[in-house]
């Protein structure tokens, strides 16, 4: 009978241990950053040729936790290797105040590899201190039409 209660005893805490190292591991999933993205402009209305855009966009950690990489591009959503705008050029930017905000005045130019009739993504990414950890990205599209 004793050894049936220490076997019993000896599976609880085998069990109880377990379970601890599972609520470790989702508290250390916790500590991840918690970023957000909004994207003010552009929007998703339609574009021309030539048109100027401003490019405006808010990384934002939700407790105030630095803000370490930002990255902002426009690639053409049929062949996403052709990129148009692409920065800042060090995405660390290791905003310690928990906000960042990306300006950028961008023109939709022949001269800078925009081609009328065409879909474009702005996609504005975030992530922590290492790559990947705590990471998102948002995205928008819009069309460019001909002068």
């Amino acid at each position: 009978m004793k050894r049936l209660f220490f076997f019993l005893a000896l599976v609880a805490s085998v069990s109880f241990f377990a379970s601890c190292d599972k609520d470790d591991d989702d508290d250390m999933q916790g500590d991840d950053p918690q970023y957000s993205i909004t994207i003010h402009s552009p929007n998703t209305d339609d574009k021309h040729v030539n048109d100027e855009i401003h490019i405006h966009v808010d990384f934002e950690s939700a407790n105030d936790e630095t803000v370490h990489h930002v990255n902002v591009r426009i690639y053409n959503k049929d062949d996403n290797s052709i990129e148009i705008y692409n920065a800042p050029g060090d995405a660390h930017v290791h905003a310690t105040s928990g906000k960042h905000e990306h300006h950028a005045d961008f023109t939709l130019s022949n001269a800078n590899g925009v081609d009328a009739h065409t879909d474009w993504i702005l996609e504005a990414k975030v992530w922590g201190h290492e790559g990947g950890v705590g990471e998102v990205v948002k995205s928008i599209e819009f069309h460019v039409h001909p002068e």
